[in-house]
């Protein structure tokens, strides 16, 4: 996809007028919500592959020269979509439970996260199927993703930031990667497909974390419970970038 094969710029009819808000009157958060929700709506209604960044700034309404100074690159109308979702579970930051396992927390924070992405589901189909042919947006994406999931696993109260942060990153990325494709599918009005899946998946990353605990001799099978590490160390590949 060429971005700057655009025709000169004209801003969509029927979007708001957001020069003022884009501008600063509205804000960052607000500038990801129109972008957010116009690069969706382009991916799903023609596909993400032949959706350029100046049709998306028109469909937002927003300046190009504002547009730039925010999103400059494909990846970066992707991460958008991802803030606003990190931002919706981030801003629930309910105390856990005395009795809620890292497995109880991650599934609860994920969840919560999936129902932030519904309004962009049809837009992050296309993108997830166009993208394996973007494989350098897909990489400058994957920077983002990541800091996703350590806030993510910050809000579950796992601590990304010490040693082996990055190991528990990876783990959860791996996690989402395989979820993410059951989400996309799921037509239940519940989500109950998701979080059955999600649940299946953190319990076999559970599993595998007392397995490898076992054989490596650093706890005995009793105490191969539900810890921070699980996700990552259960993960056995790297997390992978899956547009959400």
């Amino acid at each position: 996809m060429d971005d700057t094969a655009d025709t000169r710029w004209k801003t969509d009819p029927e979007a708001p007028d957001a020069t003022e808000s884009a501008a600063g009157g509205g804000g960052a958060d607000d500038l990801d919500r129109r972008v957010a929700a116009a690069a969706m709506r382009l991916a799903a209604g023609q596909g993400w592959r032949d959706t350029g960044l100046l049709a998306i700034a028109r469909a937002a309404g927003v300046p190009p020269d504002v547009f730039y100074r925010r999103f400059p690159n494909r990846s970066d109308t992707l991460a958008a979509v991802s803030r606003i979702a990190d931002t919706a579970v981030l801003a629930d930051d309910a105390p856990a439970g005395p009795d809620e396992s890292a497995r109880d927390r991650l599934f609860d924070v994920m969840m919560r996260r999936y129902d932030a992405l519904l309004p962009y589901r049809d837009g992050l189909r296309s993108v997830v199927r166009d993208l394996r042919r973007e494989p350098l947006t897909a990489l400058a994406f994957s920077r983002h993703f990541g800091r996703s999931m350590a806030w993510m696993l910050r809000a579950a109260g796992v601590e990304a930031d010490r040693t082996g942060g990055a190991l528990l990153v990876a783990g959860l990325g791996a996690v989402q990667a395989r979820v993410m494709r059951v989400f996309l599918e799921d037509d239940s009005a519940d989500l109950s497909r998701t979080m059955a899946a999600l649940d299946s998946e953190l319990r076999r990353a559970e599993r595998w974390a007392g397995a490898l605990r076992r054989r490596s001799g650093r706890a005995s099978p009793s105490e191969a419970q539900t810890t921070p590490q699980s996700v990552g160390e259960a993960a056995g590949e790297p997390g992978s970038a899956s547009a959400g």
